[in-house]
């Protein structure tokens, strides 16, 4: 069985862009068992040779993104006399924006990490909320910045993506009477759960126009008012026990709704 290729993913710091391209590269190749491996802060050429050894003992391939050019050079050259393929994704473009503005760059590592940090934050932020969406892993809540919690179709998922576009964490918990809630909730604080209460009437329209999107009888029991007034008087007597805030969503749009959560998780930061 033959081994699986490796691409060294080498930078001048943490590396990040340089592993997304590489990703992105890999995706059209359907992951294809290559094997990535992150060289972050290489600063000399001592680092530079270093890696080539490693890469040509493994037979892989490097990425590179280095700005400083005299080790943007010496890694080309040493990748050349080594026989290894080296692409540097950065270096090209960085000459071509140098001869279109006539300006010298930088030479700074790492300025996309100061320039994008916050970005990085609502990326992070928008994976956990899909990772944790819809109580999938209890452990999330620990995790999470806040925790929404509510009964189907109280719109727990967008809230939980609108949130972390401004780089908060959410995870979000189900309530159904039939399913005892996660440990975890009753651990964490009361005041970073927000239980989502809306109208029985409010719900009724809302889940009889879900199950005819999905083609099914909007007579089912998950719409019927004598089904929803049994989760929602479970969700109340949840929500006391947890003793957490309550926001009531029934006329509200996703947006002021986060509004509202945004305002009470950021008064609650500087208040401890």
């Amino acid at each position: 069985m033959s081994k699986m290729p490796v691409i060294y993913v080498v930078s001048d710091s943490v590396g990040e862009t340089a592993e997304l391209v590489t990703k992105a590269a890999l995706s059209q190749f359907d992951g294809s068992d290559i094997i990535i491996k992150r060289f972050p802060f290489v600063e000399d050429e001592t680092n530079v040779d270093e890696v080539i050894s490693l890469t040509k003992y493994e037979d892989g391939m490097i990425v590179f993104t280095l700005v400083r050019p005299e080790i943007r050079q010496y890694m080309r050259e040493a990748a050349a006399k080594a026989g290894i393929v080296a692409y540097d994704i950065i270096g090209p473009l960085i000459d071509q924006i140098q001869v279109l503005t006539g300006k010298a760059p930088l030479f700074e590592p790492g300025l996309i990490h100061k320039l994008d940090e916050e970005y990085f934050k609502k990326v992070e932020a928008i994976e956990f909320a899909v990772k944790y969406d819809d109580g999938r892993d209890p452990r999330g809540i620990i995790k999470a910045d806040l925790v929404l919690i509510g009964v189907s179709r109280t719109s727990k998922t967008p809230l939980s993506q609108f949130l972390a576009h401004r780089r908060i964490k959410v995870a979000n918990v189900p309530i159904v009477p039939e399913v005892d809630p996660p440990d975890e909730l009753f651990t964490i604080s009361p005041k970073k759960c927000f239980g989502l209460k809306i109208s029985p009437e409010k719900l009724n329209g809302i889940r009889r126009e879900r199950l005819r999107t999905l083609g099914l009888n909007d007579d089912a029991t998950y719409a019927k008012v004598e089904r929803i007034n049994e989760e929602l008087q479970y969700f109340e007597k949840l929500v006391e026990r947890i003793g957490c805030p309550v926001i009531d969503v029934t006329n509200k749009a996703v947006e002021e709704t986060a509004n509202i959560i945004h305002n009470i998780y950021q008064k609650n930061l500087t208040t401890g």
